[in-house]
């Protein structure tokens, strides 16, 4: 709740997946969709953006201040084509066969897979498609947090192995996986600036350490900046997403 009002603020988006997916729709003249766990709707402007009146767009989060958000967002663009529900993943309010797409960024790891999977499936029409944007548990230990912030990756368990989320997807028989697209950005940043994404919980992760163990943590993560990076205002790092592609087969 608390980080709801900040959180296009604190989240990067990027529009590289979005892109990617639009270039799956380049042909079609009607799109309707979900964006599972949307949060305020960073990811779903850009969808709009690429996608344009196209797009119908059920937006489902379990937070309604999140989706207070959203709406709220939307108004500042004339965004029209779209609904809210307040939803869990594993229960989506939608009928049988409705949807030509279903999204998810960067949320799965919140989720129970094989009810959402379900949930899914059930909603999507034949040969609809299920686009996964996620971030594995080894991209997770080589970003600037894996690589340097102690306790981070042992913190962050709710991540799958590639070979983990792709065996848990061919056990689905009812999905096939026909596609899975690699990311990587290079990131800027400062130690005054990271140090600001630790205090205001940028990722939920942070929300595992007790107070005590944050504080140490973060003071030990500056130092390990400052050991392997020469000007505190310029730190680099690379940081990396997967993309899964689904299709509903049955």
């Amino acid at each position: 709740m608390q980080i709801a009002n900040r959180y296009r603020e604190l989240r990067t988006t990027d529009p590289e997946p979005v892109e990617f997916i639009s270039n799956w729709y380049k042909n079609n003249q009607q799109i309707a969709a979900a964006d599972v766990g949307c949060g305020d709707g960073r990811y779903d402007k850009l969808l709009f953006d690429y996608l344009g009146k196209r797009l119908f767009l059920y937006c489902l989060d379990s937070n309604e201040v999140m989706l207070s958000s959203l709406r709220k967002y939307f108004r500042t663009y004339n965004i029209v084509n779209f609904s809210t529900k307040v939803s869990p993943a594993e229960e989506i309010p939608l009928s049988n066969n409705q949807l030509d797409s279903v999204f998810t960024f960067n949320a799965v790891h919140h989720f129970n897979l094989h009810k959402f999977l379900d949930e899914a499936n059930r909603v999507l029409k034949k040969e609809g498609l299920l686009f996964v944007y996620t971030r594995t548990r080894t991209q997770n230990s080589r970003n600037i947090w894996g690589m340097y912030f102690p306790m981070f990756n042992r913190k962050e368990s709710r991540l799958y192995n590639p070979g983990e989320f792709k065996h848990k997807i061919e056990r689905f028989k009812s999905f096939k996986l026909i596609h899975e697209e690699s990311f990587e950005y290079e990131r800027e940043s400062t130690i005054e600036l990271l140090s600001d994404l630790v205090r205001s919980k940028h990722y939920s992760t942070f929300s595992m350490y007790n107070k005590e163990e944050l504080s140490w943590s973060l003071r030990k993560f500056q130092e390990n900046l400052r050991e392997n990076y020469n000007d505190e205002n310029e730190i680099f790092w690379p940081d990396q997403n997967s993309m899964y592609v689904m299709m509903k087969t049955e």
